[in-house]
């Protein structure tokens, strides 16, 4: 009884070489159309001397290739959404002690090494803050609406949830602005993390509130922007290129500033909610 048994439990290395295949190739096929943008991005805005900051993401990086990498590293890394909140507080962690430990000062540099690491050093040390992001995103977003699918509305709880935690992020934020490090989107550190959580779930605290105000459904441009999220943050891209190529904003006004900034919302949520009811969903792969 034992020796069949035993052998039932073993994993068959042809099977997991299989597994480790078949992950492998649909990470890759999840992550080709966000290379794809990445490299046309990087073509486009070499093309027309486009305004790029060295000091953001790199000489060659851009955003597109940290989603990459969040995306291919997610795919390997296969952690249950319960233990996604540790792991990303751990991942946090561990490179925000990095990050103290002199790494921040090579990051904010003008120091380039030759190897493509070394010209894109802020945007190929930040997926470690941005995995990490991801990870505790999805472990919140588990422990807080994984069960409204069946429920169909919004229970008065989630919305006191969603309100203590945008709270409590925003002085997560303060306490390590103040203490621990100042915010940096450039090294996606602790506090930046923070930061992003404080507005995101400020946002999202509006959202829930409306929600269980109607006790119908989602908001139509809360559906819109979930149906095409590639696709509006695509639209995002290329409306801000517009604009920084007919608009000297360095130089803006603050009035100036906040009319581009009306003007653009507008678009942008025109555009997504004509594309949500002409039933178009930017998703091919």
């Amino acid at each position: 009884m034992t020796g069949p048994s035993l052998l039932s439990n073993k994993i068959c290395p042809a099977s997991f070489l299989f597994a480790c295949r078949w992950r492998w190739k649909a990470a890759l096929k999840s992550i080709s159309p966000l290379v794809f943008l990445g490299f046309a991005r990087l073509i486009s805005t070499s093309g027309v001397d486009y305004q790029v900051h060295v000091g953001e993401y790199g000489v060659h990086w851009n955003f597109f290739f940290t989603l990459a990498a969040v995306s291919i590293l997610t795919s390997i890394i296969r952690i249950h959404p319960k233990y996604c909140g540790t792991v990303g507080m751990l991942v946090l962690a561990g490179y925000q002690v990095w990050l103290n430990f002199g790494l921040n000062k090579y990051l904010t540099s003008d120091e380039r090494s030759g190897d493509i690491i070394g010209q894109n050093k802020e945007g190929v040390y930040s997926i470690f803050g941005y995995w990490g992001m991801y990870l505790i995103g999805v472990s919140l977003g588990y422990f807080l609406f994984h069960d409204l699918s069946s429920k169909g509305k919004i229970r008065s709880t989630q919305v006191v949830k969603v309100w203590v935690l945008a709270a409590s992020f925003w002085i997560l934020a303060i306490i390590l602005d103040s203490y621990v490090e100042r915010v940096s989107r450039r090294m996606c550190n602790f506090a930046y993390v923070m930061l992003v959580f404080g507005q995101n779930f400020q946002v999202i605290s509006i959202l829930t509130l409306a929600g269980s105000i109607s006790h119908d459904k989602n908001l139509v441009l809360e559906e819109a922007f979930n149906q095409n999220m590639l696709g509006a943050f695509l639209v995002a891209n290329i409306l801000t290129g517009l604009v920084n190529l007919s608009v000297d904003t360095l130089s803006a006004s603050p009035l100036a500033a906040f009319m581009i900034l009306v003007a653009y919302t507008f678009t942008l949520c025109m555009l997504t909610g004509l594309a949500h009811f002409s039933g178009v969903r930017i998703k091919f792969w």
